[in-house]
Order: C-alpha cells, then sequence, then structure tokens
C-alpha cells in the first residue's frame, strides 16, 4: 500500500509529499514538520476544491498529502512501542505479587498478566495496562495477524505462584489472553507492547 502512495506522489512532481521525503512509519518529528509544511502549502482541504477550481489550479497535491497522512496511521497499530517476549501461564494465579487473594484483579476477558524483570519497575508494574500484539514466534504460523489485546498486570514473574512457560519472558500472559493473539501450543512469543 506505501509503494503504491509513493508511486501516486512520483507522478506530481516536485511539490508532492513524495518528494519532500515523508515515507516510513513510526514517522520522526522530521517528518511530522514535512508533513505539516505540506498541508500549509497545499491547504487543509476547506473550500481547497473551490478555489484551486477558480484559479485554475488542480487539488491533487493536498489529497495526496492527506492519502499519505491516513497511510501511515493505518500502518503503524503500534507504531510508538517496545518489543519484547511473551510466555504463558496457567492457575493458579492467587496470591499475586501486587493484589494478594483479592480476585477482583483478575479481569473477566482474562487479558491478565505477570511482569518480567524488564517491566516490573519495583513493582510500579502493579495495574498497569498495556495493549500486545505478537510480532513473530517459533513458526511463521504462530501470530494471529491483527490481533492487539490489552493486558492488566496483576503479578510478578519471578514470584508468581504458577511458574511461566519460558524464562526470562518480558511479560507472562494468561493462557487466555496468551492464546487470543497467538497460537497457544506456542513456548513463547515476540511483542510489541505500548502501555494504554
Amino acid at each position: 500500500m506505501l509503494k503504491l502512495a509513493k508511486e501516486m506522489f512520483a507522478m506530481e512532481g516536485a511539490q508532492s509529499c513524495h518528494n519532500a521525503n515523508v515515507k516510513r512509519v513510526p514517522s520522526s518529528p522530521e517528518e511530522d514538520g514535512t508533513l505539516k509544511n505540506c498541508l500549509e502549502t497545499f491547504g487543509t482541504g476547506q473550500n481547497q476544491m473551490f478555489s484551486l477550481r477558480k484559479a485554475g489550479s488542480s487539488p491533487q497535491p493536498f489529497y495526496r498529502c492527506l492519502i499519505l497522512l491516513l497511510l501511515l496511521v493505518n500502518l503503524a497499530p503500534l507504531s510508538n512501542g517496545d518489543v519484547g517476549t511473551a510466555a504463558q501461564y496457567e492457575a493458579p494465579f492467587s496470591p499475586t505479587a501486587c493484589y494478594g487473594t483479592n480476585e477482583a484483579q483478575f479481569l473477566s476477558s482474562e487479558e491478565f498478566g505477570s511482569a518480567g524483570k524488564a517491566i516490573w519497575d519495583n513493582g510500579e508494574a502493579c495495574g498497569r495496562l498495556y495493549e500486545v500484539q505478537c510480532i513473530s514466534g517459533p513458526d511463521p504460523t504462530t501470530c494471529i495477524p491483527g490481533q492487539i489485546i490489552q493486558v492488566r498486570i496483576v503479578d510478578h514473574a519471578l514470584t508468581s505462584v504458577s511458574r511461566p512457560s519460558w524464562d526470562d519472558a518480558t511479560m507472562v500472559l494468561s493462557t487466555t489472553a496468551f492464546g487470543k493473539i497467538s497460537n497457544a501450543s506456542a513456548t513463547f512469543i515476540n511483542i510489541q507492547y505500548i502501555p494504554a
């Protein structure tokens, strides 16, 4: 899709957003500035069609910038996330390092997990919500494409009652949460995650 957008912009010439080097995801501050300059140059779209037609010009450069912006947004669901690993664990989950035996800590969706040492942060991870997506696994078919879940941290992986399927994971997900984004038979997966 991005290649198609680049080809569309290449047809426009020197004033196109393509030639201004807006092309990758995630966008950098420089690219944000380039896109802003492009929109300032070609306008915001309000009455753009009328004023350009009246002046004998074409509104295409503006719309091409808009299409590029929409493509960049849609191609990067978790573009600012960190990359790590996830394992899985099964019941018993209680007591936890965060909330002891309080059963209210376990979400009805069962999308909860334990923090590995990379995100534990001396217990500050308790209660944090993360959006998590599987990006790869031991087998090319391990991940369920496009699936993103929201996980609540309720425990510390190093001290959890139930042991993880793989040591040194960034995050250990409940078997239900793990199965929503990947093949449940996998021992571990590579994930992208961001605070929700």
